[in-house]
């Protein structure tokens, strides 16, 4: 089995990578290859590379900044995707897709299923969304994995942010009133190689889901467990999102019902405090 993935020095592309085997090849591509604001590219790779499964783990992820570049996101979160669905359609292979609880409006406490009405608040979202319907109208055999909060190694991200800070400050503000779960890149990557798996012999399991790891929590209850497990004396305040506005707005409620991915795929909430544990680790080597 030959898995091509869109993209290569992302958090889930570099965690992908690690996880190729004899069995299953991954060949992961980057812009130089296939520009995800030319769909068209995309498309072209699909059809030079003949894999037997396709996962995308390429986006515009700048969620502030696509306020202003909505038109540019919207291409590459929607089109990019919907064009590679397409793609795979016509050649009855598998398209994992990686997508965001931000197609919601982050309102109330309980968890988001994958049929809730979405509603999302940012350009950012909206973006997302359109992947996603894009991706449903190909007509082809696919899972969308909605995720949050995603950490690793690798990157930018909230772990390392918090890392950085934690031995530069003795005290940070960080929100409190933003819940959900934090999901280590390499959580999210074994998930989606083991959907395209299912998907290649068990096209009937198409659909979208939620995959994102355990227990819900806060950005502030978050940080503490990072200069916890990496014994930073910093002290936390809670705030709330007022308190810290940005150009878009968050989501208060990112709770994501796992449940369905559970019972068709087999795949549980991982513990990101395991995760979270193992990449300290990672990054102290």
């Amino acid at each position: 089995m030959t898995t091509l993935v869109f993209g290569k020095t992302g958090q889930v592309a570099t965690e992908l990578q690690a996880r190729g085997t004899a069995d299953t090849a991954i060949l992961a591509i980057g812009r130089e290859e296939a520009d995800l604001s030319d769909p068209e590219a995309c498309a072209a790779a699909i059809a030079t590379h003949q894999p037997t499964a396709v996962i995308n783990a390429a986006a515009y992820t700048a969620v502030d900044k696509a306020e202003e570049e909505e038109k540019l996101a919207t291409a590459i979160n929607g089109d990019a995707p919907a064009a590679m669905a397409q793609a795979c359609a016509h050649r009855a292979i598998p398209f994992v897709h990686i997508s965001t609880d931000y197609v919601f409006d982050g309102t109330g406490e309980h968890p988001w299923s994958p049929d809730d009405l979405t509603n999302p608040i940012g350009a950012y979202g909206r973006s997302k969304l359109a992947g996603e319907r894009g991706i449903a109208q190909a007509g082809g055999c696919y899972a969308i994995l909605r995720t949050s909060w995603v950490f690793s190694a690798h990157g930018n991200n909230f772990v390392k942010t918090m890392l950085r800070l934690g031995t530069e400050r003795d005290a940070l503000s960080i929100v409190a009133d933003q819940i959900g779960g934090p999901t280590s890149a390499g959580s999210i990557a074994a998930a989606c190689l083991k959907m395209a798996e299912q998907l290649a012999s068990e096209p009937h399991k198409t659909g979208t889901y939620h995959f994102s790891a355990a227990p819900d929590v806060s950005w502030a209850d978050f940080a503490r467990e990072i200069f916890a497990q990496a014994n930073l004396d910093c002290d936390i305040a809670d705030i709330s999102s007022a308190d810290y506005p940005t150009p878009a707005a968050r989501p208060l409620n990112s709770r994501l019902d796992c449940s369905a991915t559970e019972a068709v795929f087999g795949i549980a909430r991982p513990d990101w405090r395991s995760d979270l544990s193992n990449v300290i680790k990672q990054l102290a080597k």
